[in-house]
């Protein structure tokens, strides 16, 4: 009798923990997040990066008056990629969908890396600018699209192993010896960052997406 009533109790508390909610997946140890700001770090991420997209088109546009230098232009963007490593503009972090070996720590980690780049590309180019309003906007939106994935990458470090964002150096500002230069690594930063902006806006729809299949 006693094993039977033990039975009934190990199958209750099985039933129990199948119905919670699981929370945010943190990385490789499993922890769970009980973060209720966290879905709404996701949100805010969202809107901003597509802020910041939509921006960009407006900006190159304020911003680049040689005809040579085309946004959406591909071909041509390859062919520059050369003076990208003259002028030191560095690539953006690689962002790939969530798997076990590239958790939501490491995915957030990166977005945080690619946006500092690009913050301090944005920087340097907007001292050489004769028009910068659209430009100083775009770099203010950045940054606070980088606050929110910073909250959201504190909520999910692993306390005993945080993945540590590196800072990051440019030199470009002391390479942008003229007006040529300047357009250039203001086209390029423009260029990379909508493509790594794209980037985030996959893998923000796939932490939505996972967060939405946990809850």
């Amino acid at each position: 009798m006693n094993i039977l009533i033990v039975f009934v109790i190990l199958c209750n508390m099985a039933s129990y923990g199948h119905s919670a909610p699981i929370l945010e997946y943190s990385g490789e140890a499993g922890q769970l997040v009980d973060d209720p700001e966290f879905n709404l770090s996701v949100e805010n991420s969202q809107s901003l990066i597509k802020k910041v997209l939509d921006a960009i088109p407006e900006t190159h546009a304020s911003c680049i008056h040689s005809e040579t230098l085309i946004l959406n232009s591909s071909s041509e963007n390859r062919k520059l990629q050369y003076l990208a490593i003259n002028l030191g503009i560095p690539s953006a972090p690689t962002l790939k969908a969530l798997t076990d070996n590239f958790t939501l720590e490491t995915c957030l980690s990166r977005m945080s890396e690619g946006l500092q780049v690009h913050q301090d590309l944005l920087r340097a180019v907007v001292q050489r600018l004769a028009n910068t309003e659209s430009i100083t906007a775009l770099l203010t939106d950045v940054r606070d699209l980088r606050v929110q994935i910073n909250r959201m990458l504190k909520a999910v470090q692993v306390a005993e192993s945080p993945v540590a964002v590196q800072p990051t150096a440019t030199s470009l500002g002391s390479r942008l010896t003229g007006d040529y230069e300047v357009q250039v690594a203001t086209h390029l930063t423009l260029v990379q960052l909508q493509s790594f902006g794209q980037d985030i806006v996959r893998s923000l729809r796939n932490i939505a997406q996972a967060n939405g299949e946990r809850d």
